[in-house]
């Protein structure tokens, strides 16, 4: 098959004729009660999560809901890290809940290797990945990185209340993404909109998310061929040319990896860092100690993603099995929080606490196990580039509008609004 095949007319006959999902019922009604009848889009869980966490670790620690045709939520880190390093019992072959359960002919790639492939095949679909994100690699993104933070913040002179979610944060690993993969930047206002229906819209109808899918897939095929017609130095054509098992890799491959690093390379790295920045505008002491200390920032940045972790993944159950005290069905939802185990106070002391000078952080918000962040030297970057240049431009800042601050009602959490007072 050559390259050329892989993208031609027969690819969209092949993706109508897919294997149909499993669709569960849409329940939007409010949580009636945590411990049973959770859900992680609802309001209350988007505004602050934490206390909730807290509550549910010490009377429930493995929560359970109905909704999205039923999904378990554990909130020790003991637990989410035994489901993580567990590969046989439980399945990534979907990690975005939804309504909608991919079909089990999807494993063992999934739709957006690696991240949603299972053992063997992963180990072979993140070894292609990694030569990307080394150090070394990240490094060369890094002056680009530091001018383009200047020049959003260039863009704040003469005012005094800047929205740092939508004017900053929301910006920089759109750029940092966009110039790895290949793709136009000022495409910016369409990369948010597959974000939302990739991870926002979960309780949205399945038919409504089918066609927000189908026009994030168009565009990439569409930027896919453009890269066939005119190769060059980058993710997408490196994708391309690249084999596994000796054949050139197949076009449902191709394009979910491309998803994974668009998606999940732009809202987790901003949502780390506008809580970053969410967190130092409402405590002035630690603002004001990076900016007097700020080789201090490393160990700030570590405790800043322990405390404000962005992601929680999902697993599949595999088979009906009795699991640390609970019954879980085959094809149950699991949803590793990771927020949840990094306030655990059976793994860190002070859990609770944001720690800036903490000495010991083995946290977990690049995720456990065979799955944790590939681009995680990426994301530090980002986040270390967009804190330093900001301190440095925008010593004083606070909350605008403490009321004013909204977070995203999905599995990747962050600010969305982010009102600040700067001078």
């Amino acid at each position: 098959m050559s390259v050329d095949d892989r993208f031609g007319p027969d690819l969209e006959e092949a993706r109508k004729n897919r294997p149909l999902p499993t669709v569960s019922e849409i329940v939007t009604d409010p949580v009636s009660d945590w411990a049973s009848d959770f859900s992680h889009v609802d309001p209350v869980w988007a505004a602050d999560p934490y206390p909730i966490q807290d509550d549910l670790r010490a009377r429930c620690p493995i929560a359970h809901t109905g909704r999205f045709g039923g999904v378990w939520l554990p909130t020790r880190y003991e637990d989410v890290a035994a489901i993580a390093y567990d590969t046989e019992r439980f399945s990534s072959r979907a990690i975005v809940v939804s309504n909608v359960r991919p079909p089990i002919e999807l494993a063992p790639m999934g739709s957006v290797p690696p991240i949603s492939s299972d053992p063997p095949f992963h180990h072979d679909a993140r070894k292609l990945l990694l030569p990307a994100f080394t150090k070394s690699a990240v490094r060369k993104q890094e002056e680009a990185t530091r001018a383009y933070c200047h020049e959003l913040i260039d863009a704040f002179e003469g005012r005094d209340v800047v929205d740092a979610a939508h004017e900053y944060a929301q910006h920089i690993p759109v750029r940092v993404i966009a110039n790895l993969l290949g793709l136009p930047p000022e495409d910016g206002p369409l990369f948010r909109r597959f974000i939302e229906t990739s991870l926002e819209s979960v309780n949205k109808p399945p038919e409504e998310r089918a066609d927000g899918f189908a026009a994030l897939a168009d565009y990439l095929v569409a930027q896919i061929r453009d890269h066939l017609d005119q190769p060059r130095d980058d993710l997408i054509t490196y994708l391309l040319e690249a084999e596994l098992y000796g054949q050139k890799l197949n076009p449902d491959h191709v394009l979910g990896t491309i998803i994974l690093l668009l998606i999940a390379g732009i809202d987790t790295t901003w949502s780390a860092i506008g809580a970053s920045l969410w967190h130092l505008a409402g405590t002035p002491r630690d603002r004001d100690r990076l900016v007097a200390e700020p080789a201090l920032l490393p160990a700030a940045m570590e405790e800043l993603l322990r405390a404000y972790a962005p992601v929680t993944m999902a697993r599949l159950v595999r088979q009906d099995m009795h699991w640390n005290g609970v019954d879980m069905k085959a094809e149950d939802w699991v949803l590793l929080s990771f927020p949840a185990a990094n306030r655990d106070p059976a793994q860190f002391e002070r859990a609770d606490e944001v720690v800036i000078d903490r000495e010991v952080n083995r946290h977990a918000a690049f995720g456990l196990g065979i799955h944790r962040c590939v681009g995680s030297h990426l994301a530090r970057m980002e986040l270390r580039v967009a804190l330093e240049v900001w301190l440095e431009r925008v010593p004083v800042f606070e909350l605008a509008d403490p009321e004013g601050v909204t977070w995203a009602a999905s599995q990747v959490r962050g600010p969305r609004t982010l009102p600040l007072r700067i001078g």
